[in-house]
């Protein structure tokens, strides 16, 4: 029938007619789970994630309707399609209401079942590639629009199309503003889970007393406030990805929690009792070192060695200056369509290029953005961005910010020992003139970190 293998739950009280169904079901290429109650069909789909539920409506105790609607609200993309005796169509239309696909009526010929589950599983193929192609329209986040062509953008982009088709967990370093979730998000539009959903959710912008219940969901009465039960985000993220931005915020006992639905691929809701199976990519990103955590005792490593199966390390913008006019270029294109009226065809005067090169960037592709948006707010009726249109801070760097070498070697030669100590004395000078003597700031700016910029200061003579 298809050339990918569908898992199917089929629920039926009759023997006679379930198990001779399930098995030349199997022989067309489905993996059969059989049920013979609603009761036991509920214990199958609260550990495993069904494509498909075919289930009669008349059954003891549980019925059908109750199935197909606890189906549907565990796993919204289940084909659901029901099994219905003479004279109760109009509970099969009940049905198709609550979301089931198709209705077949007993006793039903094999070949006309087979006809409904295909026709079903073709439009909700449609469905998906529909979706597919319409986000495709909108979406930014394919990997030629990582923007780049500095060489520590180029093996990033290798990297990223080797991995991005596997199912293979990743962890995303970088600096704050770096672009991690753009990363992310480019990781899932490559993967085969692509048409389902992408789910982020930052570890550090909520509270820990929330972030267990925002992770995992919870049931109704889990604590005070929990009115009703609502999935989590790794059951949103079902057979897609799940994003966890910054990961080296979350508590102990909940990095032990994470572990657990790395390894088991299940987990249970905040309060519940049941087993949830899950089938999720996660991607996890930070901006802290994990291994300096892990020896302060913050940070669990076997956590961290399931995360970082393949590490992807985003450089910062001082690391790659080439790159910054193609990035100004092309967030002034974006930011220009979308102003009231859009404004195309802005470009950038060669000073602001210039300008914009020298500059350190401690904020990173989030700081460029919000200053190109900045210059086009004082730009209007302009078709070109100056310098007086960029912030002052920016305006006041200098060349001098880069000192310059000896344009020829001395007749009587130089210590390129001293003359590099030289040159580290005046970045560290000019960078602690910047911060107002701010270390940490200082060696944000010099790219360092503080520990290695107080241990040059020492070397260097700093008082």
């Amino acid at each position: 029938m298809s050339e990918t293998e569908k898992h199917l739950l089929i629920v039926e009280d009759e023997a006679a007619l379930r198990v001779p169904t399930a098995e030349r079901l199997t022989d067309h290429g489905f993996t059969v789970v059989q049920a013979e109650s609603g009761e036991e069909a509920l214990k199958h789909l609260s550990s495993f994630a069904f494509d498909i539920v075919l289930t009669d409506l008349r059954l003891p105790g549980i019925t059908g309707m109750e199935v197909i609607t606890e189906a549907i609200e565990r796993y919204p993309e289940i084909t659901a399609i029901v099994i219905t005796a003479f004279g109760t169509v109009e509970t099969a239309v009940d049905a198709l209401k609550l979301g089931a696909a198709d209705y077949v009526s007993k006793p039903f010929r094999f070949d006309a079942l087979l006809h409904s589950l295909s026709t079903a599983l073709e439009r909700k193929r449609l469905r998906s590639e529909n979706a597919y192609l319409k986000a495709q329209l909108q979406e930014r986040y394919r990997f030629n629009n990582l923007i780049g062509a500095s060489r520590p953008m180029r093996d990033l982009f290798e990297l990223l199309a080797t991995v991005a088709p596997t199912n293979t967990t990743v962890l995303i370093t970088g600096e704050t503003g770096t672009g991690k979730e753009l990363v992310a998000r480019a990781i899932h539009h490559g993967s085969s889970r692509r048409t389902h959903r992408f789910v982020a959710l930052s570890c550090s912008a909520i509270p820990e007393t929330l972030l267990e219940a925002e992770l995992f969901g919870h049931v109704r009465g889990a604590f005070t406030g929990a009115v009703d039960s609502r999935p989590g985000r790794l059951e949103q993220a079902h057979k897609g990805t799940l994003f966890l931005d910054e990961v080296g915020t979350m508590s102990p006992a909940l990095q032990a929690k994470l572990l657990r639905v790395i390894q088991e691929r299940e987990f249970e809701r905040l309060g519940g009792t049941k087993t949830i199976g899950i089938d999720v990519r996660i991607l996890a990103a930070t901006n802290s070192d994990l291994v300096t955590l892990i020896a302060e005792g913050k940070f669990r490593e076997d956590l961290y060695y399931r995360l970082n199966v393949i590490p992807v390390h985003l450089p910062p913008l001082r690391e790659r200056q080439e790159d910054i006019p193609l990035l100004a270029q092309h967030l002034l294109q974006r930011l220009g369509r979308d102003l009231t009226p859009p404004r195309q065809g802005m470009v950038l005067s060669q000073d602001v290029v210039r300008q914009l090169m020298t500059y350190s960037w401690p904020g990173n592709i989030r700081e460029l953005e919000n200053v190109v948006e900045r210059a086009l707010t004082f730009s209007q009726g302009r078709s070109q961005i100056e310098l007086a249109h960029l912030p002052s801070h920016i305006q006041a760097v200098s060349d001098s910010v880069t000192p310059q070498g000896p344009s020829t070697l001395p007749d009587q030669g130089l210590s390129l020992e001293t003359y590099v100590k030289d040159i580290e004395r005046q970045f560290i000078k000019l960078s602690l003139d910047k911060t107002k003597g701010n270390k940490r700031q200082a060696a944000d700016l010099l790219g360092l970190k503080r520990t290695t910029l107080v241990e040059k200061m020492k070397r260097l003579g700093f008082r």
